[in-house]
């Protein structure tokens, strides 16, 4: 199963005519487009669950909510979707975008809420030693280029030493990794292959990210078994 060679050239037109009556004229390959693309994100999930457990694929809709944005523009130049993990002991979602030219997989926690956010903070203010040890791990950093950084605060969150050794890691607002792939790796046979393998590298993360955010600083359980 590959992503079908008629998605990037369709998506292409759509850039060029995002409108409602040119999607009206051509939605029935955009349709045709979405059962193909739900075998493909199918066929990852199965992958996924080979290694991990997935309590839901999302696929995400090529309509844009544009009531409260300035950009009107109706429809999306990019397909995706996400695979949220399964149970309480398990956080954390991959998420992949198709895109001509911009495709990319992002695993971990984007936007956490206050209480996450502020538990990660937190264990990386105690000991960033585990987290440092699975980033710098070499086949996880030829594939990631550590935590996402466009998000941060600007000297420390409220309540952090901005002199801190992991401010680094505790500036970040989202806990995430990522890595982008070209059109022609995205079209290739093996790009399933390439993704679970991928997805793969970051269970160590998502394993300590998992423990840290189910636990207290003292690492007792927050879950009654």
């Amino acid at each position: 199963m590959k992503v079908s060679d008629t998605l990037f050239p369709l998506l292409e037109e759509l850039k060029l005519n995002n409108n409602r009556d040119w999607f009206s004229e051509n939605k029935s390959k955009f349709q045709q487009e979405d059962k193909t693309l739900k075998l493909f994100f199918n066929e990852i999930t199965n992958g996924l669950n080979t290694f991990d457990e997935i309590e839901t694929l999302k696929i995400f809709r090529i309509y844009r909510d544009v009531r409260f944005s300035k950009n009107k523009v109706p429809y999306k130049t990019n397909r995706s979707a996400n695979w949220i993990r399964a149970g309480v002991h398990r956080r954390g979602s991959y998420y992949l975008q198709l895109e001509p030219g911009n495709s990319f997989i992002g695993c971990g926690f984007f936007e956490p809420n206050p209480a996450d956010l502020l538990r990660i903070r937190k264990e990386f203010e105690t000991d960033d030693t585990e987290i440092r040890d699975i980033l710098k791990q070499p086949e996880f950093k030829k594939v990631f280029d550590g935590l996402d950084t466009t998000d941060q605060v600007k000297t420390a969150p409220k309540g952090f030493d901005k002199n801190h050794k992991a401010i680094d890691l505790i500036k970040n607002k989202n806990f995430f990794v990522a890595h982008y792939y070209a059109d022609k790796e995205v079209l290739s046979t093996d790009f399933i292959k390439t993704i679970l393998y991928h997805f793969q590298l970051v269970q160590p993360y998502f394993k300590l990210m998992s423990d840290v955010l189910t636990t207290d600083l003292n690492g007792a359980s927050l879950y009654k078994h």
